[in-house]
Parts: C-alpha cells; structure tokens; sequence
C-alpha cells in the first residue's frame, strides 16, 4: 500500500480541519478507497498511487483556497473536489472579485464558476438567460450586476419583474393597495436589494421610480431605455409574454432573464416562454445563455441534497 504524507504550514490545522473533522469527514467521504488519518498539522493517506495522485491534487487546491480567503466550508470543499480540472477551479476561485459592496460593506461576489461565468455573459452580451434549479445564484447574482451598473452611472434605472402567475396577472381580488398587492411576488427581488443598498437609499430609488418593481403586465407598451432589467422565474411566462417583454429592450439596456425549466407554474398544455425562447434564440449573436447546477447551490447545504434527492426521484419514474 502507497503512503502519502502531507502537512499544513502556516494553516491552522484546527480551523482547516473543520469542527470535529468535519472537512476531513468529507475528505474521507470523497475518497472512499483511501485510509486517511490526520493528526495534528499532519496528514497521511494510505492507498492505490492514482487515487494518491488526486488526492494531493485536491488537497493542494484545498489549501491554496484557505490561504487566500482564511476559510473553506462544506461547499467550497464541494467545488473543489467535483471540479473538472484545476482550470475550471481557478475559474471558481477567480469569481472572488467583488460585484459591489452591500450593507454594512458586506462584499457581494460571484461565489462559483458558473456565476463568474454569468458576470462574464453579461459584460460581453446585452441579454443573458441564466437557468437552474432554486438557491444557485442567478437571480441574486443578476440584482448584484445591475446595482453594480447603476452605481457605475451604466444605466439610469434597474427594473425587476416577474409574472404573478398565481394570481393570473390579475390581483384585484387580494386585500390592499398595489404595492400590497404585489409585495408577496416580488419579495425575493427586494431581499437581495436589501442586502445590496442601505434601507433609507432603497426607499428613496424606489420612491423616485430608478429602481422599479412590478409584474410582468405593468412591461406591456413600454421601451425600456437605459435600464437595466431582470426578468425572474421567466419559465411561468406564456409564449405571448416572453415575446413581449423581450422586444421592450431599448437603447443602452441590459437584459437578465432567469428561471428553472424543471419549476413550471403555468396551466397544462401551455409552453413556458422561457423553454421555447432559450430553443429560438440559442443561435442568436448578442444573446448569451448559461446553465447552472447543483454544484452552484450556496444556501443551506440541506438545499443540495433536497435537489439531489427530487433528481434521483425523477430519474426513477
């Protein structure tokens, strides 16, 4: 049996060893076929020379990670060791750059390859759909890029949608004014500005019309000049409503379109516009699109394995 003898310097072994292990629980759980015994600031692996190989390769990324950022965590061990290559992590470990600095200087980042890889859609493209399942960043990611433009002076206004599908687009029968009304549809849009841009500033840009939000039937009629505009859980329009709102892209816009193929509200027997778009336009110059996945998940760790499990469920019937 080969042995493997690795030791951190200048790392802590007890906050890259994680609570109880945990990080190198985690090891041992990816490398199944290793005997791996950490003691101290050393590490030893017993096991086939291959499996050893990749082992020191993972294990080098993992600490060249903890030295830059003085962290690691269950995802970032998870990128890590489901990374393709060292290039596709350092695409991952390059999405450090800061988007734009939120409340109390809270450092707002592309936090995996595929969102960097949105950051960069975007910066080279002026319509981007992003896809994926629910807590992967698209949606956070794009309020981000488009605070970052308006505080650039890129754009004069951010304009933030979703179809209110529950409601049919028609709220008249819910209690309240318009904003109550629609507070319910836009919520997970106000909770990432909130992180985003102090509260008092936000009321104020929302109050004076430069940060707008509204459901998708407040966008028929207009051209959206100078904006730059997010549409969200874009798979619950009809064919009629993607249409529409993609064709109110006016001068110097910036256009975001999010949502999960696999989450579809609409009544059956009527095609999610987001699906049917993403077939039409996949050829179009100027449009870039971007798929994200499990890996992409940054919520609650729970959340992944929520995903995973539905995935193994569906693949079975």
């Amino acid at each position: 049996m080969n042995e493997l003898s690795l030791e951190l310097t200048e790392i802590s072994p007890r906050e890259f060893f994680g609570h109880q292990n945990e990080n190198i629980n985690l090891l041992k759980k990816h490398f199944p076929q290793l005997k791996i015994v950490a003691r101290g600031s050393k590490i030893k692996v017993y096991g086939d020379e291959e499996r050893l190989d990749e082992f020191d390769k993972r294990f080098h990324m993992l600490t060249t990670h903890f030295a830059k950022y003085n962290k690691i965590d269950e995802n970032v061990i998870e990128r890590v060791l489901t990374a393709e290559g060292k290039e596709d992590y350092e695409s991952s470990a390059r999405s450090g750059d800061i988007l734009v600095h939120g409340v109390n200087g809270r450092m707002i980042k592309a936090e995996t390859a595929n969102q960097r890889k949105l950051v960069d859609l975007s910066m080279k493209n002026d319509m981007v759909f992003a896809t994926g399942p629910a807590g992967t960043g698209k949606t956070y990611t794009g309020v981000a890029l488009a605070v970052r433009a308006l505080k650039n002076k890129q754009v004069k206004r951010i304009i933030l949608t979703r179809p209110a599908v529950e409601a049919g687009e028609n709220l008249g029968f819910l209690p309240g004014d318009l904003k109550e009304k629609l507070d319910p549809y836009m919520q997970p849009l106000y909770d990432a500005l909130r992180d985003m841009i102090p509260a008092e500033r936000l009321t104020q840009y929302i109050e004076n019309g430069t940060i707008q939000i509204a459901p998708m039937a407040f966008m028929r009629g207009r051209t959206l000049d100078h904006a730059f505009v997010i549409l969200d859980e874009a798979q619950n329009t009809t064919h009629a409503q993607m249409k529409m709102f993609l064709t109110r892209m006016g001068k110097d816009a910036k256009f975001i379109i999010t949502g999960d193929p696999g989450q579809i509200d609409l009544p059956r027997r009527v095609i999610s516009g987001l699906k049917e778009a993403l077939l039409i336009l996949k050829d179009v110059e100027g449009i870039g699109m971007i798929q994200l996945d499990d890996k992409d998940v940054i919520r609650h760790k729970l959340v992944k394995k929520v995903i995973d499990a539905y995935k193994n469920i569906e693949h079975q019937n």
